[in-house]
């Protein structure tokens, strides 16, 4: 199968069933499979989505699509990335604890994929990457825009030292990227 083929099923199949429950979709399937399967469902199609974004978009490194340039990245753009990043790891550990931080946000993993999405698409211009990131950054600035227009709030009682812990977590995670970024994804970070 090409290469843009599994990578555009992966997209399909990950956003289309993300999409679900910023619609009047979800309640109904919920209740046609039951709240156990419907979850299930939702778990395999996304796990299954994401395996071929993975597969499709690292397949396109060294192939003549990748070097389908649709803009070229600014020479600061690295620099910005690297940037938002940071941020992106510190709102992303504000996601997975407690403190009244995740409450002031209201969507701190969505923005965490949205700075991501912004300051990948900003450091690359390939098409496969356009078309990745692009996808992100849609899904997250939408996820947004629809939980806020609910009023969708993080319900947990707040815990004070969570609002130091995550921090400090986001920049370890960050520090951990830098390092592991050449071997997970197969782009250096630190030499370039």
């Amino acid at each position: 199968m090409h290469h843009m083929t599994l990578l555009t099923i992966g997209l399909i199949l990950f956003f289309g069933i993300h999409l679900v429950p910023l619609t009047p979709l979800k309640a109904p399937f919920q209740i046609k499979f039951g709240e156990g399967a419907y979850k299930g469902i939702f778990s395999i199609v996304s796990l299954i989505g994401l395996i071929l974004i993975i597969w499709g978009f690292a397949s396109t490194r060294g192939t003549p699509v990748a070097a389908d340039t649709l803009y070229t990245p600014p020479a600061w753009g690295r620099h910005l990335n690297m940037t938002l990043m940071l941020v992106a790891f510190i709102c992303f550990a504000i996601y997975l604890h407690k403190g009244r931080l995740k409450a002031w946000l209201r969507h701190p993993m969505s923005i965490a994929i949205a700075l991501w999405s912004i300051g990948h698409l900003i450091s690359n211009g390939d098409l496969p990457g356009f078309l990745v990131f692009g996808s992100f950054l849609i899904y997250a600035l939408l996820d947004i825009v629809v939980e806020t227009a609910r009023g969708t709030r993080p319900r947990f009682v707040p815990k004070p030292k969570h609002d130091i812990i995550a921090p400090v977590a986001g920049v370890i995670m960050y520090v951990a990227m830098l390092f592991l970024h050449p071997y997970v994804i197969g782009v250096p970070v630190l030499s370039m």
